[in-house]
């Protein structure tokens, strides 16, 4: 099946929704990880600019308050980044894995419907090689089984040389070596 210049086209275009539920949740883990090393940092901060200092060092606790102040708004600034940057991974991360996974989901889609010839085929550098080897590997076996259950088949329409039952009871045992339940 030849792919048209326009249907590569399409299919290169940028898609960052490809897998919504996987970014959320990687999303969801990026943020609460971010938000909770900001809310650490941010009272640890609280709990040394708080301290109660005797009057004498009073100048200390101005020149402390300065540092503080300016310390909030560095941890303000680095969280929006941290959560910038964690947004930024969770859109862009979960891109190479559900490109595999979608076309693995498409061609299983396939042997769903009856076709055994697919062939799960990933872009070099792709995630998940294994797992698509694995699956090529048990579809060639499934593959081969019934190719000998359809000889078979083939065989006793035909009437050949063995008896119908004899075949039959063969079909049978190839049948029972796969499992169902």
């Amino acid at each position: 099946m030849a792919v048209s210049a326009q249907d590569h086209k399409q299919r290169k275009m940028l898609n960052l929704a490809v897998k919504r539920d996987l970014q959320r949740w990687l999303l969801g883990r990026i943020f609460g990880v971010v938000l909770l090393s900001v809310l650490l940092a941010v009272l640890i901060l609280f709990i040394y600019s708080w301290r109660e200092l005797g009057s004498s060092f009073y100048e200390a606790h101005f020149t402390i308050r300065q540092v503080s102040d300016l310390l909030w708004l560095a941890m303000a600034t680095g969280g929006a980044i941290s959560l910038l940057g964690g947004a930024l991974l969770a859109l862009f991360l979960p891109q190479k894995i559900a490109g595999p996974l979608y076309r693995i989901e498409r061609e299983l889609e396939r042997v769903r419907q009856g076709d055994l010839t697919v062939q799960i085929k990933l872009r070099r550098g792709d995630p998940l090689p294994e797992i698509a080897a694995g699956l090529n590997g048990t579809l060639a076996e499934l593959r081969l089984r019934v190719q000998q259950l359809q000889e078979a088949c083939r065989q006793v329409n035909a009437g050949g040389e063995q008896p119908a039952a004899e075949h039959l009871a063969q079909l049978c045992r190839e049948l029972q070596q796969l499992k169902t339940k």
